[in-house]
């Protein structure tokens, strides 16, 4: 049976994958900080039928998430599926700012957050999906890693930096033949059924079926999501 990790599982898009690529056959890994709501999704999908497990770790903490992986690929027997998307922090060192106010004190916890917890979880999967000849990486950012959104001013340049070395590395595994997939997504809306009168919204189970496809149409590498 195939596995999916998903970094940054949480109620909302990570729920909707993991029920996407389960209701497809897969096992689900759910890596984030909190435990206790790791747990309760855990049996949420069990409660549909799909096999899932819960693996805490911080991406900010390094060592933590290389030994998620290692132990949800010694758990189900390798990775197939990376999905990297850590849920939205706007609070103390990641607090979104406008760009005017922008600073390296800023927006280097962005490059952590978002380009260095990227990189390490890469390191834990790649080199067994380079030895298999097949397997996916997705990452995720706002769509203020492609276009000007000013009000993320420190956040955008964390994406934009993942969206860079993702498609870069994308390139390159293509240019060797590994039989890697390695594609961006970024997200444009509120990802919510409820949002405010004019602006661009979808629900989480509305985007999670492009994912599916762009882990299958490997012709793929970047897919925006917007209304």
């Amino acid at each position: 049976m195939p596995t999916i990790a998903i970094i940054g599982a949480g109620p909302g898009l990570g729920l909707a994958l993991a029920r996407t690529f389960g209701s497809k056959g897969f096992s689900v890994a759910l890596i984030a900080r909190n435990r206790e709501k790791l747990d309760a999704l855990v049996d949420t999908l069990a409660g549909g039928g799909i096999t899932a497990a819960a693996f805490p770790a911080d991406v900010l903490d390094r060592p933590s998430l290389t030994a998620a992986l290692e132990a949800v690929a010694e758990r189900f027997g390798g990775i197939d599926v990376l999905e990297y998307s850590p849920a939205d922090a706007t609070s103390g060192p990641l607090a979104p700012v406008d760009v005017r106010n922008a600073a390296p004190e800023n927006v280097q916890p962005q490059i952590e957050y978002y380009l260095y917890g990227a990189m390490t979880a890469t390191a834990a999967v790649l080199p067994a999906m380079v030895a298999s000849g097949a397997g996916t990486i997705i990452v995720t950012t706002g769509a203020g890693s492609i276009y000007p959104v000013p009000m993320f001013g420190n956040i955008t340049p964390g994406g934009a930096a993942l969206r860079n070395w993702a498609l870069n590395l994308g390139h390159a595994l293509s240019a060797d033949g590994s039989g890697v997939h390695v594609a961006h997504v970024a997200i444009g809306v509120w990802i919510t059924d409820q949002a405010p009168e004019g602006v661009a919204s979808m629900t989480a189970d509305e985007i999670a079926p492009l994912y599916w496809e762009l882990a299958t149409d490997r012709a793929v590498h970047e897919l925006v999501v917007r209304k």
